[in-house]
């Protein structure tokens, strides 16, 4: 009589299951585009503002507009085939883990990149027009530039969602390029934070509680939320050096362009490209970021918040603050920290640029850093709870 027993698996299954799986944890091509236009959006916004501060009013047709909308078209092209290709021609799989939207099927990410590149196409004709009504712009957020930001910051919200929508159906052992992926896109929505928020930071403010208490209540959601929805033990750290790594290039790079004003008055002559500011050292609190959680666990708990945001503010005031010093003196003036080169074609000289500015009207007391605490617990328990919430992200 024959015994009956289950078959074994035949090599060829093992190896299909082993392609699934590198499949399920690869970049794909679209992934990668997206990233590129992240990075596109990010470069673009840094170059149209030292277009503005070195030669003035500009057309829609510069390169650093078409760099940012290079970005946005890569995003809406991408998340639009997504969508046609899982909805029309996908596989039971990719269907299962796509979000339904009108009849159509994409991962989520996909749909929230395609909300920005609308609202991102829809401010370009808004941004001309206000341009052309009103002049140049006297600050970063006016109404076009708001909506621009919302959606080139859903551009790197969809990449986020769409690489982490892999990496958390992937084996954990094969999902660290789609780990790093994300901590890319991470780091450019952290660059993003950044510029949306330049006028507050300039090295002269960083003596003043009002940079502080921005900071503690801005950057510290997106550091401990990438870092909770990782599976890379130094997320946070990653995301700040990607965002250094961006900033740092266009400190470098630009300045090597020559450019001179194009209107007028001239208070300020130049011959090259403005850089942007060299950029916060976001890097050192987010060491002790990964630092807490790794010994703490990814607990979402709001004692692991007040910890993440004392142990924030305490290192990020402390070196910020001393940094801020060096970077007013002349020891800062080259070409490596760029000193006293973010000043526009209309920053005339005088004291004002190596001094700095509220310390007597807005001066850093134990009740403005304890406001700057308060506001720190609840961006961290936020960010604790958006990690969390990216962390079970599978569609």
């Amino acid at each position: 009589m024959e015994s009956i027993a289950p078959a074994a698996p035949s090599a060829s299954a093992d190896a299909s299951v082993e392609r699934s799986a590198a499949r399920s944890a690869s970049l794909p091509w679209y992934v990668s585009a997206m990233l590129v236009g992240t990075t596109s959006i990010v470069v673009g916004i840094l170059w149209d503002i030292s277009w503005h501060m070195t030669i003035g009013r500009d057309i829609f047709w510069t390169p650093a507009h078409m760099a940012i909308y290079l970005g946005g078209v890569l995003a809406g092209v991408c998340g639009g085939w997504l969508a046609l290709k899982t909805t029309f021609a996908g596989t039971p799989e990719e269907r299962d883990v796509a979000v339904r939207f009108w009849g159509f099927r994409a991962p989520l990410g996909a749909w929230v990149a395609i909300w920005g590149a609308l609202a991102m196409l829809t401010s370009a004709p808004f941004d001309d027009w206000w341009h052309n009504a009103y002049g140049l712009d006297v600050e970063i957020l006016s109404p076009p530039h708001t909506v621009l930001a919302a959606g080139m910051i859903g551009i790197q919200l969809g990449a986020m969602l769409l690489v982490l929508a892999r990496q958390n159906r992937a084996a954990v052992e094969a999902a660290k390029p789609l780990g790093v992926a994300f901590l890319y896109a991470a780091g450019a929505g952290l660059s993003m934070l950044t510029i949306l928020l330049t006028e507050y930071s300039y090295p002269n403010n960083q003596h003043a509680a009002f940079f502080y208490k921005v900071s503690c209540a801005v950057y510290p959601v997106l550091l401990v939320a990438a870092a909770r929805a990782s599976r890379l033990r130094w997320a946070a750290t990653l995301t700040a050096a990607f965002y250094m790594a961006i900033t740092l290039a266009m400190v470098w790079i630009l300045p090597l362009f020559p450019a001179q004003p194009m209107l007028g008055p001239i208070d300020n002559p130049l011959d090259h490209m403005v850089p942007p500011l060299f950029p916060l050292l976001l890097i050192v609190p987010a060491v002790a970021v990964d630092v807490v959680l790794q010994r703490k666990g990814k607990s979402g708990s709001w004692m692991t918040a007040i910890i993440l945001a004392a142990v924030f503010l305490a290192l990020f005031f402390v070196t910020q603050w001393l940094f801020a010093e060096f970077l007013l003196s002349p020891a800062s003036r080259n070409g490596f920290f760029a000193g006293d080169m973010q000043w526009s074609y209309g920053d005339g000289p005088g004291d004002y640029r190596y001094r700095f500015w509220g310390p007597d009207e807005d001066p850093v007391t134990p009740a403005g850093l304890g406001i700057a605490l308060l506001l720190g617990i609840a961006a961290t328990r936020v960010g604790l709870w958006w990690g969390g919430w990216m962390s079970r992200v599978r569609r």
